[in-house]
């Protein structure tokens, strides 16, 4: 409370639409209470920090989405293929034709790594995922995930929005849309995105689209200077406490007065709360954001460094485990303070030397820092999520836009694969130690072709365990019902505690 720039917002005259929005948690949960209050099925029990009626009793009310762009091999992290190991530098043929992104059909292409039984559920995991072993028992494995595409936008799009087009609600917009708040003094959706840039589509991975504005990712930055943009004024001798909190007054009023006769447009009452947000942030945020606080052994823990300066060029596990350790530390903080949905980014969009995990030249150079950086601090999260009683309703979904293939690129890399994929969950209500939906002997496609998991049948089992059924949770827009799942998704109940 001491900051000079906590500003005191004057009360002003309610328009009927703030007293709607104070009442009852704005249009997007006016919608909500409708839609949920009108099904006669619903259950009596309210989403944890709302007041809305679910359709079923939550077992989660947060959400982590850890998210590899450029593509994760599954083959290489948990989808352990002998048949690879045993037909290594054999000509690959799976019995039908084969589409690839880039180039000819390789040999097939054991991985680089060692695989080894872990916890009381034997599964299998690379010595890149490791240190994912300590708590291999809360996670529910699904290795018949199915893509749309092999183009990266398109696929990250479709596992961000549920869609391969843009122009579609982020899955964390809509749980802001369905659930609101758990807090009143930072964001509900934030996006924590890899320090060297944003992945294919970038915003749009995150937007709200035709949802109310306020429901759209905050883009947080742990690990540079200014984590958060525009948060808080620029550093100038003219620019006083008092002249910024006379300014802001000054444009709150013109914002209402332009507001009263504009009632149906959605984006200026977005942008009222994103100022009203913005100036309670610049008291909570810093605080969540800071690290310095936090025990020697967690830092540790989450594999943070605080001595080095300078990392050197080529990509390195030590760097990679400092970055993505740093996100999950500040995820965790911004959880336990009511952030209900965070979506956390591992690789940035195509560039070369690699940074992101599109490994057409060498799976080994670029999997192994990612991967063991991305593990280190995802069990970390996990195990401190657990410890301080939050794990229980948290889920964590890691995902990747598709695999990558079992035969070779080039000799040492591996092309998309969008044909079978792995996701895996834990936390918030999901059966641990399971793995659900086999991939076939290769890797290269499912098991059982006719009974694949697709993202919706994901995206609809964590709204079911968030308490809200996924054909319900609808918007009306350009005369159509839209929803996260499109007319697609059914529940995995098999992965459900």
């Amino acid at each position: 409370m001491n900051s000079p720039y906590h500003r005191y917002i004057k009360p002003q005259p309610q328009t009927r639409r703030e007293f709607l929005w104070r009442s009852g948690g704005g249009l997007g949960g006016i919608a909500l209470a409708s839609l949920l209050g009108n099904n006669a099925n619903a259950a009596d029990s309210a989403a944890p920090g709302s007041t809305q009626i679910l359709h079923f009793p939550p077992k989660a009310k947060r959400v982590v989405q850890l998210f590899m762009a450029g593509a994760a091999s599954h083959v290489d992290m948990w989808d352990h293929k002998p048949e690879l190991l045993k037909r290594n530098g054999q000509k690959w043929d799976p019995g039908e034709s084969v589409e690839l992104f880039q180039s000819g059909v390789g040999a097939t292409f054991a991985s680089p790594w060692k695989f080894q039984p872990y916890g009381q559920s034997g599964k299998m995991l690379s010595e890149i995922v490791a240190p994912l072993g300590s708590v291999v028992d809360e996670m529910a494995f699904v290795h018949n995930l199915v893509g749309k595409s092999g183009v990266h936008s398109q696929a990250t799009l479709l596992q961000t929005t549920g869609f391969v087009t843009p122009g579609f609600p982020g899955m964390g917009a809509w749980v802001s849309y369905g659930l609101g708040s758990l807090n009143d003094n930072l964001p509900t959706f934030v996006v924590l995105p890899d320090l060297r840039g944003y992945p294919s589509n970038g915003q749009k991975n995150w937007d709200s689209a035709f949802l109310p504005g306020q429901h759209q990712g905050t883009i947080v930055r742990v690990n540079a200077e200014n984590p958060i943009e525009d948060l808080f004024p620029a550093k100038a001798d003219f620019i006083t406490p008092a002249g910024e909190t006379a300014g802001l007054d000054l444009l709150s009023k013109l914002n209402r007065s332009h507001a009263v006769d504009r009632a149906d447009d959605s984006r200026l009452e977005a942008r009222i709360r994103s100022y009203e947000l913005a100036a309670k942030m610049q008291l909570a945020a810093p605080e969540a954001l800071d690290i310095s606080k936090e025990p020697a052994s967690v830092l540790a823990m989450y594999g943070i460094d605080q001595t080095t300066k300078q990392w050197p060029k080529e990509i390195n596990v030590p760097e990679e485990t400092d970055a993505f350790g740093r996100k999950c530390l500040a995820a965790r903080r911004l959880l336990e303070r009511g952030v209900r949905f965070v979506q956390i980014w591992s690789g940035n969009d195509n560039g070369f030397p690699r940074r992101n995990w599109d490994s057409h030249e060498d799976i080994a150079r670029d999997h192994a820092p990612l991967s063991l950086g991305m593990a280190k601090g995802t069990a970390a999260l996990i195990e401190d999520l657990k410890q301080r009683g939050l794990l229980e309703d948290t889920i964590i979904l890691w995902t990747t836009e598709f695999g990558r293939m079992p035969c070779a690129q080039g000799g040492m890399g591996r092309d998309h694969n969008p044909f079978v994929f792995t996701n895996w969950l834990c936390g918030g209500g999901v059966k641990g130690g399971v793995s659900h939906g086999p991939s076939d002997e290769w890797g290269y496609k499912p098991a059982d072709r006719e009974n694949a998991t697709a993202v919706y049948d994901i995206h609809a089992t964590i709204l079911r365990l968030l308490g809200i059924e996924h054909t319900k949770l609808t918007f009306r827009h350009n005369g159509i019902d839209r929803r996260l799942t499109d007319v697609h998704g059914h529940v995995i109940d098999a992965l459900i505690a």
